[in-house]
């Protein structure tokens, strides 16, 4: 860098530099100043807790519509369980592929197909609490009758388990 340039640069940067030291009079002060103190209390009012509403008749009328359905199915469940217990223990110990055997799956099948008309209940249920929910309704109707057809099919399924595992399947 040449002389004259560096010379200009000092320059410059004394130039810039005393515009910078001026006193401290000059500028505000940072200091919290008494409007920017807060004071007071604030009163906190509870919250209301929510109450959703009941559900529509038509609603709590397909509930009771699809729990009938899913009772009615179980029903039919066990009124054909002790036929199929009679047949899957009477293939116990058979060879898979036997007359026993053989009768003993369509037994179950015939218990399993039963049990699907309380699932597709069970289903459809589901779906009315999830649209209840999200409606911001009371649930408290669908979840009760839900509840209880879940039992139903859960006593469904360890029966077919059982079933199921007395014919070696």
């Amino acid at each position: 860098m040449t002389m004259q340039a560096r010379f200009l640069v000092l320059c410059l940067s004394c130039a810039t530099l005393s515009a910078c030291a001026s006193s401290a009079e000059d500028y505000p002060s940072l200091a919290i100043r008494d409007s920017e103190r807060w004071t007071g209390t604030m009163a906190v009012t509870p919250a209301q807790p929510y109450v959703p509403a009941a559900p529509g008749g038509e609603t709590l009328d397909r509930v009771e519509q699809l729990a009938v359905q899913a009772r009615a199915s179980h029903a039919e469940f066990l009124a054909a369980a002790p036929a199929a217990r009679r047949q899957a223990m009477a293939a116990s110990g058979a060879n898979t592929g036997n007359e026993a055997w053989a009768v003993a799956q369509v037994a179950i099948a015939d218990l399993e197909a039963r049990r699907s008309l309380a699932m597709v209940a069970l289903a459809d249920l589901d779906r009315v609490y999830i649209e209840t929910s999200n409606a911001g309704e009371a649930i408290a109707p669908v979840e009760d009758a839900r509840s209880e057809i879940i039992q139903l099919v859960e006593q469904e399924n360890a029966l077919i388990a059982e079933l199921l595992a007395a014919i070696g399947g």
